[in-house]
């Protein structure tokens, strides 16, 4: 948790947004096992929809999970993504890119 001073005397504890993001990808991907392993039942003509719906859980759990692995790791603009992977680069020893300055 972070603490911020705003103005005056007056202080918020704010928790860190990745935090809600790795909370909605672990319910995402419970509901999604759940899901799945529940199977099918009812009307064999609407199996389509729920094998959507499963798939849409799944995709949404691994999306939330990137972001927040993203926001935890302090990454929040591409030019922040394009500076780690030029630290990686330059750390394996592999010559810049000719975009690169």
């Amino acid at each position: 948790m972070e603490a911020e001073e705003s103005g005056g005397d007056t202080e918020k504890t704010r928790i860190a947004s990745h935090w809600y993001w790795a909370i909605a990808s672990v319910t995402q991907f419970g509901w999604a096992v759940s899901s799945y392993r529940k199977g099918y039942t009812g009307d064999h003509r609407l199996m389509p929809v729920k094998a959507f719906g499963v798939a849409s859980l799944f995709l949404g759990a691994s999306t939330t999970a990137s972001i927040a692995f993203l926001k935890a790791s302090g990454i929040h603009k591409v030019e922040d993504l394009m500076d780690v992977g030029a630290s990686i680069r330059s750390g394996l020893g592999i010559r810049p890119r000719a975009g690169d300055k």
